[in-house]
């Protein structure tokens, strides 16, 4: 993913914007074996659980924040959202879809977006990202929205899970209990 971000990385930018498929809250409350740390607290990604195990949030926040390190990024550069929100429960916050209204007026004029969770790209990162978030983040005052295309058949992505496929093919059990 780092390898797919780096050469937007050449343009100036004021954030890059680390948008994650959402789900409901409800799900992260059910994978959490204690039941009593998973969105307890606003915090509570940054406090050791084992909880993290299981938990998709905690993976999101820690997956952007690897990529952000690999790429160089200070903290004050990068954050992360949620998209593709459908129903009426709550689903995992910050949204992106809010997010690119509040942007502008936080100072972020010229805003990088990658969707992470995203192995291709489709309606929700097409349409729904670089359409219409474009549009908001621009119609808020934002100034350059940068999408960054999602892996798709990027030469390090294909030779990745190539290679995920020959490590399986050689040590299946090996592969099957790591995690």
């Amino acid at each position: 993913m780092s390898g797919s971000i780096k050469p937007y990385l050449t343009k100036e930018f004021d954030s890059l914007l680390f948008s994650y498929h959402g789900i409901p809250e409800r799900h992260v409350h059910k994978t959490d074996p204690s039941k009593q740390h998973c969105l307890k607290a606003s915090d509570c990604c940054d406090a050791a659980a084992p909880a993290h195990a299981f938990c998709y949030r905690h993976q999101c926040i820690v997956t952007a924040k690897l990529t952000a390190k690999k790429l160089g990024l200070s903290s004050d550069k990068f954050s992360f959202s949620f998209q593709s929100r459908l129903g009426r429960d709550e689903w995992l916050k910050p949204y992106t879809a809010v997010r690119f209204e509040e942007m502008p007026s936080e100072g972020i004029k010229k805003l990088l977006i990658v969707c992470p969770s995203f192995a291709s790209d489709c309606l929700e990162t097409l349409e729904e990202i670089a359409m219409r978030g474009k549009e908001s983040f621009l119609h808020a005052g934002g100034e350059e929205f940068t999408f960054i295309p999602c892996l798709n058949t990027q030469t390090l992505w294909v030779k990745a899970l190539a290679d995920w496929i020959n490590a399986f093919e050689k040590e299946p059990e090996k592969m099957l209990t790591c995690r």
